[in-house]
């Protein structure tokens, strides 16, 4: 008998370290990975997507049968020590019961479940799903009083999650892992840049009109083309009586094809009929939804105007590209940066022009850029003024200093990170 009801608690022991177990595995198992594992005919992981689907009637049917099955265990080591300690029996059962499940039935197993979290979901995922189906209807009635009862409380069943908070979700995960020396740093930029495509704009990448390469559509077609070759740039816009008034883009391939079969005659070339129709994409368009316009237009160029239709810029492919991957530079570009150079006393000189978020991308930093595009823009943002050469500011946590400035257009700073020290304060 003694033997006989020893044997029953411990088997139900084991069954209640099981659902702990599985409960934490498949509280904390990777989705994406038991997706992919499914994807590729893994029908351990196809069970494991089922379970965690519907994370309610997993988590009322662990519960419910572990709490069962603790509470028999404990009532029968009470039955069994009842004969030798007579009416200390319930404290005696309480202590040895209470240390015995929280060893046994609750830290090993949860333990082994955080150290080998998808094996251990994989490996009770089959055996889970039946009991889970047994219990389901009881579960079920049991989560119906709770939301009842929440109810009351005023709280509300839980929404579905929005993509936004998929993104940041996703976003979170790389950084940590980027933290704890799983991710390098190009991988989170990359998987960043790619779920920025869906808020950012065409203006935040966009180049300014002001630094566009532009030609007079009216001069002589050799200037024309002189002008064209030392742009460097394989599309040139094209204007007639004010720069704003784009005409045209000129491509060098259509310009190249022509003076071959002219055999280099310019007079003989129409320059400015060779240049396509001009494409103009409102500066609100997201990048995701230009990088799919590109793909459907077959090209790679398009300006940029605002609401009122007046010329802001040119946006190209190789703009939305360098968002996910950096700075693409060409054969005829420098590799470094001379708009931005570290000094010895930890500043940095940053070119007014400099974007934002290609400063935090390349020294890792975090200033904000929701309001302003340019680091220029941002100390006049928060400044809210514009300033005079020798100005200094602070703003989170960076120290500014205006160096020059052209007309009403800051075209050089030094900026001062926080230390170290500053950053992760002691305690």
């Amino acid at each position: 008998m003694l033997l006989s009801t020893l044997g029953v608690i411990a088997l139900l022991l084991i069954v209640s370290a099981f659902f702990s177990g599985s409960e934490t595995a498949l509280t904390a198992v990777s989705r994406g990975r038991m997706h992919q594992l499914e994807k590729d005919g893994s029908r351990a992981a196809r069970n494991v997507n089922r379970l965690v689907a519907d994370r309610e009637k997993l988590i009322g049917a662990l519960l419910l049968g572990n709490t069962f099955i603790n509470i028999l265990a404990s009532s029968l080591a009470t039955q069994l020590l009842e004969t030798r300690f007579g009416p200390r029996a319930v404290a005696v059962t309480t202590a040895v019961m209470t240390v015995t499940i929280l060893v046994f039935a609750e830290v090993l197993p949860k333990t082994l479940a955080i150290a080998r979290t998808d094996r251990f979901a994989l490996a009770v995922a089959g055996p889970l799903r039946r009991v889970v189906s047994i219990l389901a209807p009881i579960a079920a009635a049991v989560q119906w009083l709770v939301w009842r009862v929440l109810f009351l409380f005023g709280v509300e069943p839980r929404e579905d999650e929005t993509t936004e908070a998929v993104h940041e979700e996703i976003r979170g995960a790389i950084a940590l892992h980027h933290r704890e020396g799983g991710v390098e740093r190009e991988h989170r930029d990359m998987i960043g840049g790619i779920l920025d495509l869906r808020k950012l704009t065409v203006a935040d990448v966009m180049m300014h009109r002001t630094h566009m390469t532009s030609v007079d559509a009216d001069l002589p077609a050799r200037d024309i083309v002189a002008a064209v070759i030392d742009s460097q740039h394989t599309r040139v816009p094209l204007w007639r009586g004010e720069p704003e008034n784009i005409i045209g883009i000129l491509h060098t391939k259509h310009l190249a094809l022509a003076l071959v079969e002219h055999k280099g005659d310019l007079a003989a070339c129409n320059v400015v009929g060779l240049a396509t129709p001009p494409w103009f994409v409102p500066d609100t368009t997201t990048l995701e939804e230009q990088l799919d316009a590109f793909r459907e237009q077959r090209t790679h160029f398009a300006l940029v105007v605002d609401e009122y239709g007046a010329l802001q810029g040119l946006v190209t492919l190789e703009d939305i590209l360098a968002e996910i991957f950096g700075e693409l530079p060409d054969e005829h570009q420098i590799v470094e940066r001379p708009d931005v150079r570290r000094r010895p006393d930890g500043s940095y000189l940053i070119d007014g022009t400099v974007t934002i978020r290609d400063i935090n991308r390349e020294l890792e930093w975090n200033l904000p850029d929701e309001g302003a595009t340019t680091i220029a823009g941002l100390v006049i943002q928060e400044s809210q003024t514009i300033p005079e050469p020798g100005q200094r500011f602070a703003f989170f946590g960076y120290k500014f200093e205006v160096l020059r400035r052209q007309r009403n257009q800051i075209t050089a700073l030094r900026v001062t990170p926080p230390s170290k020290s500053e950053m992760f304060p002691a305690g």
